[in-house]
């Protein structure tokens, strides 16, 4: 399977935009069965998300995930900042999974709320994981700040995966941690990790993307530029991931 990640410098509150800046980008690997946009895409990270979230029934950026997934017979995933309806009005972190071959759609909300950027005085947290099957790989939708907690992208009996899909908004003052956590997340899992960081600036914030596609013994596969936007594509191997697995089984003794 191939993934391509769209490392987007995102424009403040202007979906359409960062529409336009995602085209160009999956238009350098056009040839993809996944691209994996950065958390918040469509707006930057919005931790109060009035007068920026979406409507998830009316939202400009999902109907083009839906639209575009489904010319381009591809997946693509992402996280919005939505205002949802149902069972009552609240504001979701929602990382979405838009699979056009299939005509389908999941989405994973972001469970650990980065509470030191205020966003869990907006957001409501998700209380569940949420696992793709895509051309033959079981992916585990992660966001951001869920990155640093290991127990809760812990492959066990009842969450089994064969690849995580990270999406975020990594500043540069915590780059070194962002390097870090997604090599140790795909070897103690002994599985592949596609992490999408955005670059450029907002209010609060520096980021310097250096997005990157891990292998399931932490070796970097696939890697953006600093600073710049950039698309880079790299091959989930099922079968050599398995031979990982067979070969040194440390699942088999994991806690």
């Amino acid at each position: 399977m191939k993934v391509t990640i769209l490392q987007t410098d995102i424009e403040w509150g202007n979906p359409l935009g960062n529409i336009r800046q995602a085209e160009r980008l999956m238009a350098m690997a056009p040839a993809s069965d996944l691209y994996v946009l950065p958390e918040m895409w469509a707006t930057g990270f919005a931790t109060d998300p009035h007068g920026i979230a979406e409507d998830e029934a009316s939202s400009v950026a999902l109907r083009w995930m839906r639209r575009t997934a489904s010319s381009r017979q591809c997946a693509i995933c992402g996280s919005l900042a939505v205002s949802v309806s149902a069972p009552s009005p609240l504001y979701r972190n929602r990382h979405y999974f838009v699979d056009g071959r299939s005509a389908s759609e999941v989405f994973y909300d972001k469970h650990h709320l980065f509470s030191y950027g205020h966003e869990d005085q907006f957001y409501t947290p998700g209380d569940s994981h949420t696992i793709v099957d895509f051309m033959g790989l079981r992916l585990l939708l992660l966001t951001c700040y869920d990155l640093r907690f290991p127990v809760w992208s812990r492959y066990a009996d009842n969450l089994q995966f064969d690849a995580i899909v990270c999406v975020a908004n990594w500043p540069e003052s915590r780059q070194n941690a962002f390097q870090i956590l997604t090599r140790a997340r795909a070897i103690e899992n002994q599985a592949y990790l596609v992490a999408c960081n955005r670059v450029g600036d907002d209010h609060y914030c520096h980021y310097r993307g250096q997005s990157a596609i891990v292998s399931p013994i932490g070796k970097t596969l696939a890697s953006c530029p600093s600073n710049r936007p950039a698309a880079v594509t790299a091959a989930l191997d099922l079968e050599r991931l398995n031979h990982v697995r067979q070969k040194f089984r440390v699942l088999d003794e994991r806690d």
